[in-house]
């Protein structure tokens, strides 16, 4: 089955090849269709079954000033916090493209369907989701 997207390929190619950089003791790297030691151990740590890296930095990919994305991130980590889930800090890194760092979290024990809902809520076209097999997955959203 071919699901059709609104985002444009070259786009969702920059999200495949984005490193999702996880701040930790230890931290790690997330690739799109890799798995990750690092990932299976923060999951085994938590307890927890599936994790997602989410941004509110940049809605639907539209470059926005510094300031008014810090003031994005606050309220998702507020979201977070207000809800009882643990996460991580992390950024997106494209490793070649110039798109500058997105402060994002790694937040451990979400459901697939949560995460989506955070990442339309928050005007995100994409999302990363890693099930119980440590493989993380983009998740388009529009």
């Amino acid at each position: 089955m071919t699901s059709i997207s609104l985002i444009d390929p070259q786009l969702v190619q920059a999200y495949r090849e984005t490193d999702y950089c996880v701040f930790g003791d230890p931290g790690f790297v997330i690739r799109v269709g890799e798995a990750s030691a690092g990932l299976l151990d923060a999951h085994r740590s938590a307890g927890a079954q599936s994790s997602a890296f989410l941004t509110a930095c940049n809605p639907f990919s539209a470059p926005h000033e510094p300031v008014a994305n810090a003031r994005r991130q606050a309220l998702l980590t507020s979201h977070m916090t207000d809800r009882g889930h643990v996460y991580l800090p992390g950024e997106g890194r494209h490793p070649s493209n110039g798109w500058p760092p997105e402060e994002s979290c790694f937040v451990l024990g979400l459901s697939l369907e949560d995460a989506t809902d955070i990442g339309a809520r928050f005007e995100q076209n994409a999302i990363v989701w890693c099930g119980a097999d440590g493989i993380a997955h983009l998740i388009l959203l529009r």
